[in-house]
């Protein structure tokens, strides 16, 4: 029961924070020029600024396990291609790319670091689990989101030059790099700065959301509706009865295990939408996903939880 109660905290919040950001729009506190520099602020300043400091502040010198570190990558990898063929078949109803994105991409920096800090009273491996994943989350979207782009025909050198060009100047990746750099050289933080940053960061979550409340039609839920389940279950579902069996046999066990379930099987992430927009796509799909996995992974996680508990592994 706890642990339901935990995730329903967790999680109903997050979508109470995009119902708003619909009130807002529906009673003109939001108009469409407003919603836009929401997104633009979140995904330029704010989400950097989290993925900044959440891995800035850890310490991998201490934690590091190059196993569990390649076993996040691969899953991730491995998650993003099957994502990629499941998709093929949607392709010419909705936006691949933001098809492949929504179903392979966590809430891994959010939600993971706060489940596995409140099970174990730190955050344990999420921070190695971020350095597996998050990196290779964003650079993928870029790359899936630029080249799955309705109406992109080919890949010519200058789609290949702009998405590089996407790769190496995306906020957060730059957000990312620049925190693990601080991290590995163990920069010390001016308290000034330290609370600077952190004032940032937790504009991200909250303006994210609101926005992408604020922007979602459910026009365009309905119309996505078959892809945005698909996508949905193999969020919440698949993806965790594929690797998690496998992250058990390599003898994790506690918090990394908590990191890695976290990893397959948490909600669609808000970022996904933010960089969707921010991308040339209209966001329907995302949104729709990530309202849908939101809701569903307060009863998923818990459930997930209970088997791995039941198997004394956490």
């Amino acid at each position: 029961m706890d642990n339901l109660i935990f995730s329903l905290n967790a999680t109903i919040p997050v979508f109470l924070m995009m119902v708003l950001g619909m009130i807002f729009r529906k009673i003109g506190l939001f108009d469409e020029a407003f919603i836009t520099k929401m997104n633009k602020f979140v995904f330029v300043v704010a989400l950097p600024a989290l993925l900044f400091e959440d891995i800035g502040s850890a310490n991998f010198y201490e934690a590091w396990d190059t196993t569990y570190v390649l076993y996040c990558f691969g899953a991730t990898l491995l998650s993003i291609l099957i994502s990629f063929f499941i998709s093929i078949p949607f392709r010419k109803n909705v936006s691949q790319g933001e098809f492949v994105q929504a179903a392979y991409r966590s809430s891994a920096a959010i939600i993971g670091m706060a489940f596995v800090q409140n099970i174990y009273g730190d955050y344990g491996m999420a921070s190695l689990m971020i350095i597996g994943t998050v990196p290779l989350y964003n650079v993928m979207a870029v790359v899936v989101l630029a080249l799955l782009k309705p109406g992109q025909s080919s890949l010519t050198f200058a789609l290949m030059k702009k998405t590089i060009k996407g790769i190496i100047t995306n906020p957060i990746i730059l957000g990312i790099v620049v925190g693990v750099i601080w991290s590995l050289l163990k920069i010390p933080t001016p308290v000034i700065v330290h609370k600077t940053v952190s004032l940032l960061a937790v504009l991200a979550t909250p303006m994210g959301l609101m926005a992408m409340g604020a922007a979602f039609k459910f026009q365009g839920f309905s119309q996505n509706i078959k892809p945005i389940i698909v996508c949905s279950v193999m969020k919440l579902v698949v993806f965790v009865v594929l690797f998690m069996p496998f992250a058990i046999y390599l003898g994790f066990t506690e918090s990394k295990l908590v990191a890695a379930l976290i990893m397959l099987g948490s909600a669609t992430t808000v970022s996904c939408y933010i960089m969707a927009r921010s991308m040339g796509h209209d966001g329907n799909l995302t949104a729709g996903t990530v309202m849908l996995t939101t809701l569903g992974s307060a009863f998923s996680l818990t459930f997930w939880l209970y088997i791995l508990k039941c198997l004394n592994l956490v």
